[in-house]
């Protein structure tokens, strides 16, 4: 379906859970976040419904996401019957690795498209630095995983740091050169604790490769389901990809919508207005008005996000959206 403002809407993001088996410094604090019972989590049933109702709705592509998805048990099980739904043409997953290794056979087996593997450093020193807790060698194996597995689309996401060296991401985009992967480059979304972290823009990071590897040529083919924008290197197998939210909106084009892992239906990641379908979900109510709610909010989804404090085409007073702001942790948003 299209939007007030034109835009196709035909993928969403699911959060599967909150949790996760890392603790990264830009994402949560060392403690963890306030996990919710699981009788708050939305079933596999009630996961499937939504996404069977979108798909009504247009909805054609579908992301797994978390916290980490693969903490979560029996998740084969949910890729299969989303797989199974009309309409459906893809079901993929983000996933930091470090389980995806032991899941893989069974996650091919059901029917999994693609999988993207967050890996923001190669080194270990900095690989727990950053995780906290977390062995990039598991990451690293989930990956191989991955690229043997040859059924799947793969591709890393890195969030790129201030205070980590650009050799950091000279070495991750040899990644891109020596296997058929895409390394994607992130920038440091200002959301809960990563508002506390200067990143490099994508600018910065074309700059740092050019020098390495020489004058990248844009690719225009569409690779994947979302924003970014991917760059070819002489002699590389795969691509580089820019995802530049901050320095370069693109929400003119934006065509997703998240599900959270308690079942809100959220229209842009750094506002905290959502629509509660839990509740509807567990009050009886029918397909047709769930659809109704679903139709009329992606309808209203907003013009654009304000990371950079502007707001065009609005009034100099920026009360009225700065009240709406998410303050909650990326995990528990299903970033």
């Amino acid at each position: 379906m299209r939007d007030q403002y034109g835009r196709t809407i035909e993928y969403m993001r699911v959060s599967v859970t909150d949790r996760c088996n890392l603790r990264c410094i830009y994402c949560m604090p060392e403690t963890g976040v306030h996990c919710v019972p699981h009788s708050e989590i939305l079933t596999f049933d009630e996961i499937a419904r939504v996404c069977g109702i979108g798909s009504g709705l247009g909805i054609r592509k579908i992301k797994l996401t978390g916290g980490e998805p693969l903490v979560r048990r029996g998740l084969p099980e949910l890729v299969k019957m989303l797989k199974d739904l009309p309409g459906i043409e893809q079901v993929t997953l983000t996933s930091n690795g470090i389980l995806l290794k032991e899941q893989l056979g069974n996650l091919v087996a059901a029917g999994l498209d693609a999988v993207n593997i967050s890996i923001d450093t190669l080194d270990q020193e900095e690989y727990r630095r950053i995780t906290r807790i977390g062995d990039i060698a598991d990451a690293a194996a989930g990956l191989e995983a991955a690229v043997a597995c040859g059924k799947l689309r793969v591709k890393i996401n890195c969030v790129p740091l201030r205070d980590v060296s650009p050799d950091t991401y000279i070495k991750l985009a040899l990644l891109a050169r020596d296997k058929n992967v895409d390394v994607r480059f992130i920038e440091m979304m200002p959301i809960g604790f990563g508002k506390e972290f200067a990143g490099r823009s994508g600018g910065e990071i074309v700059g740092v490769l050019r020098e390495q590897y020489g004058e990248p040529e844009i690719y225009n083919k569409k690779i994947g389901n979302g924003p970014a924008e991917y760059f070819s290197f002489p002699g590389f197998k795969g691509k580089i990809g820019l995802i530049s939210a901050v320095s370069h909106q693109f929400c003119s084009t934006c065509n997703r919508v998240r599900l959270t892992s308690e079942g809100a239906l959220k229209l842009c990641l750094q506002y905290n207005t959502a629509v509660d379908l839990r509740s509807l979900l567990r009050s009886g109510a029918d397909d047709d008005l769930i659809r109704e709610t679903m139709r009329r909010a992606i309808y209203e989804k907003p013009a654009c996000h304000h990371f950079d404090n502007a707001v065009p085409g609005q009034s100099d007073d920026a009360s009225e959206w700065q009240e709406k702001i998410e303050t909650r942790e990326m995990s528990q948003i299903g970033g």
